[in-house]
């Protein structure tokens, strides 16, 4: 029997955790009061400034409760307003503030060697490789489940 630590999926998950654990121990050190899931949700509504909190959940990968909860604290620590979305009263308007704009402007170089780091020693066709086995990999998911 194969042993747990041995499987593909035990180690991507094991990489996935270890990446985020890095990132957020990064933003610490650098001094930002901020964790990555936070950094996901502005970077997002920066790029996305009119997107619902349903497809802000769907881009991050998270629970629509969760990130309800991350907005919260968004808008606790004067990242985000929110305001009762114009023509849509069951909706909010999230807007990205002075604060939160720097804080990513701050970070673009910093989360860019993260990533570098992170990825250090791997060629270029490598990565192209795996990138493209993970597609794969969520196709023959999604279309399993279909």
């Amino acid at each position: 029997m194969e042993k747990l630590n041995d499987t593909f999926f035990y180690n991507l998950e094991k990489t996935v955790k270890t990446y985020r654990q890095y990132f957020q121990n990064q933003l610490k050190a650098h001094g930002f009061d901020i964790t990555l899931d936070q950094w996901l949700i502005l970077s997002t509504l920066i790029k996305n400034p009119d997107i619902s909190q349903n497809d802000i959940a769907e881009k991050v990968f998270k629970d629509k409760a969760s990130v309800t909860r991350i907005i919260e604290l968004l808008v606790q620590n004067n990242f985000l307003t929110r305001a009762i979305h114009p023509t849509n009263r069951r909706m909010f308007q999230l807007t990205v503030t002075e604060k939160g704009s720097d804080t990513i402007e701050k970070l673009r170089d910093l989360v860019q060697a993260f990533r570098k780091t992170a990825l250090d020693t791997i060629s270029p066709d490598t990565l192209q490789e795996t990138q493209k086995l993970l597609k794969i990999i969520v196709s023959n998911c999604k279309n399993s489940s279909d």
